[in-house]
């Protein structure tokens, strides 16, 4: 629940919307230096800005997110550097070390595959399968419409599974 006593009970979102946002930029991103720093500031800003959310407006997680996003682009920015999808080779799998191996193996090939795709597919595979979002959601943070991003996300993941 998100809301208590028309208070939005931060305690509760954190716990529920910080792995989502860490995947996210973890997706996106890449080093687990810069998500951590950066999944910080997301809810560091949010905290600072929670007079201006207003529900009548968004759901709290398409708020949340829109934040991210504006961190993130700016952290893009500052940097001039894109990263592929490499912090992925960093989750730990519970398994043999060959089975930890060849998991690394499948993640490397993943992460090079998707950081030759374009900015906007990039940004919504990693809304998608990093942030754990639905279309819905994808589409009111990227202003294209669900079909549009279901369209895309498919196309996507066809290509990379063409290239695998």
């Amino acid at each position: 629940m998100e809301f208590m006593e028309n208070e939005l009970n931060w305690d509760a979102l954190y716990a529920h919307q910080a792995p989502r946002i860490y995947n996210y930029y973890r997706f996106r991103l890449g080093s687990d230096c810069d998500v951590e720093e950066l999944t910080a500031r997301t809810f560091e800003h949010a905290w600072r800005s929670r007079s201006r959310y207003r529900r009548d407006l968004a759901g709290f997680s398409t708020w949340l997110f829109s934040i991210a996003q504006n961190i993130g682009t700016d952290h893009l920015r500052a940097r001039r550097e894109h990263l592929p999808i490499d912090a992925a080779l960093e989750v730990r799998a519970d398994g043999t070390p060959d089975q930890d191996a060849e998991r690394r193996s499948d993640l490397a090939r993943l992460a090079l595959l998707c950081g030759a795709l374009p900015e906007r597919e990039r940004e919504l595979v990693a809304l998608k399968y990093g942030a754990v979002i639905n279309n819905r959601l994808i589409a009111k943070l990227t202003g294209l419409s669900e079909s549009n991003v279901g369209t895309i996300l498919h196309r996507v993941v066809q290509t990379l599974r063409e290239r695998w």
